[in-house]
């Protein structure tokens, strides 16, 4: 009888041992989460100085994990900023190098037409057979989802997230569908999925009848499903359905990118402790808003709170230890629609306010938060001012996840700067964006060079010494030409003729 016993003991070890080891097996490479704030500014988390928004999971996550301070994204707006992520290439070499949104279509901007035609929604989409970090990961046996906003690829062709390398996508496919975070409807891989909420145009303002003194005037802006709430549980589903395989998870969430829209409990918060008088009533493209400052500042708060939760399932189930979490933002912060980043000094330390911050390459526009957090791997608390870029997180992941790097791209992986190891450099970084009159920029060590006013016919570049004037204010072009020439020959030398007409700069004989 003890004989019989000692072999199903022997024989039930045998199998709970087997059992662990290939879960071990599946969990070789850690997961990977990403995390992208959209139009986050620098100077917005506490971490960074912020002291009217509150982030403590943000803040936390820094504490745990190392900040990087001087990490830029690949363009300073939405689209060009999301495909440099995930191809690993600078704007000089891009398919998608501004928003696009494909008018051509027809009447794209119309909200309403758009939601009962999807050809009328989303952005150009990107090549078929692009290389996305989503593909390589794929490849390397991981679980990919995206959860959040796309903006590479209308509804119905090759552009959408789960032809362009993952497994699981829910949110927003259209970049200007965002532009109302209770919206009709999301998608969920290429399903539309209705919400509970009226059809409304970003374009809607007040009854002309209507006190905009009276919060009630507003309530038809906070609606029943929240879709950053949604996106979010999406998320979390996706990491409990993943917890023994290895995943990537790419959490572009929509928040605090414009419209100022909040969970009223969220905004309530913030009433209490600024003063918001002034109410903002929707002259610039965007819902009207009672109070702007407290919904602008919930917006930022609701998403940390969901960092929180996210960093909470993953100790849950038992992963956090085994994660990888790096959270940035798009681009720098908006000036328009009701938020007032002068109060909030949102590009702190870099200089505030339109032409300084989104959709120009000055720091305030492209230098970005960003923390990398990895336990047992990553010192916690530590800094880095090693220079980077969103296209150096294609190679770094590829590099975490011990797959081979792609030779055509821009970036380089910073693997070794997480480990404290010797970390290779990059000799420049290289910036173009064909919008707002046209612009170039390269970082050159302690030099930042900027061209701009392209479209008007301006070759001059202006010069700045960021360890000396974080602010860009004094042009040193005139006292270093030697520094504009080796700057100039960055430029011509890393652009190429964009192939789509759109992005082309006559200017530079693009033909």
């Amino acid at each position: 009888m003890q004989l019989k016993f000692n072999k199903l003991f022997y024989l039930l070890l045998s199998l709970c041992f087997l059992n662990n080891c290939s879960n071990k097996e599946n969990k070789v490479s850690p997961n990977i989460i990403y995390i992208l704030a959209d139009d986050l500014g620098y100077g917005e988390v506490g971490y960074n100085g912020q002291e009217i928004i509150k982030t403590p999971n943000i803040d936390l996550l820094a504490t745990n994990g190392m900040v990087f301070t001087q990490h830029y994204s690949g363009a300073p707006v939405c689209a060009p900023a999301r495909y440099s992520l995930i191809t690993g290439k600078h704007m000089g070499h891009s398919y998608i190098r501004g928003n696009d949104e494909w008018r051509e279509r027809g009447e794209v901007w119309d909200y309403i037409k758009a939601f009962s035609d999807p050809s009328l929604e989303g952005q150009r989409p990107i090549p078929e057979n692009t290389v996305t970090i989503g593909k390589l990961l794929q490849k390397a046996g991981y679980a990919t989802g995206m959860f959040g906003k796309w903006g590479l690829g209308a509804p119905e062709t090759v552009g959408v997230p789960n032809l362009q390398g993952f497994d699981s996508f829910y949110g927003y496919n259209c970049q200007r569908q965002a532009h109302n975070l209770y919206p009709s409807h999301l998608w969920e891989n290429e399903t539309k999925v209705f919400l509970e909420n009226d059809l409304i145009s970003p374009t809607t303002k007040l009854n002309p009848e209507d006190n905009p003194m009276d919060e009630s005037s507003y309530s038809i802006f906070t609606q029943k499903e929240y879709a950053p709430d949604k996106i979010h549980q999406k998320a979390l589903s996706f990491i409990d359905n993943n917890r023994n395989n290895s995943f990537f998870l790419f959490y572009a969430s929509p928040l605090p990118h414009l419209p100022l829209q909040a969970p009223i409990e969220s905004v309530n918060t913030y009433k209490e402790i600024i003063d918001d008088q002034n109410p903002y009533l929707g002259d610039q493209g965007y819902f009207p808003n009672r109070f702007p400052k407290a919904t602008y500042a919930a917006m930022i708060s609701h998403l940390d709170n969901q960092i929180g939760e996210l960093i909470e399932k993953l100790k849950e189930i038992g992963q956090y230890e085994n994660t990888i979490i790096i959270f940035s933002s798009d681009n720098g912060p908006t000036y328009l629609g009701g938020v007032d980043f002068s109060f909030f000094n949102s590009s702190k330390p870099f200089s505030n306010g339109y032409g300084k911050t989104k959709g120009f390459l000055y720091e305030g526009g492209i230098r970005i938060p960003m923390i990398v957090s990895w336990p047992n791997k990553v010192i916690p608390g530590s800094t880095s001012n090693h220079i980077s870029s969103f296209y150096d997180i294609l190679p770094t992941l590829c590099d975490i996840a011990g797959t081979n790097i792609p030779n055509e791209i821009d970036g380089i992986s910073f693997k070794n700067e997480l480990l404290n190891s010797k970390q290779k450099t990059h000799d420049f970084l290289y910036w173009e964006f064909p919008s707002y009159n046209g612009q170039q920029a390269v970082r050159l060590s302690k030099w930042k060079g900027i061209r701009k006013n392209i479209f008007d016919g301006n070759m001059e570049i202006e010069l700045y010494n960021l360890e000396d004037d974080i602010l860009e204010e004094n042009d040193l072009s005139k006292e270093y030409p030697d520094i504009i020439k080796r700057i100039e020959k960055i430029m011509l030398q890393e652009h190429e003729t964009s192939e789509l007409d759109r992005f082309k700069f006559k200017e530079l004989d693009d033909v």
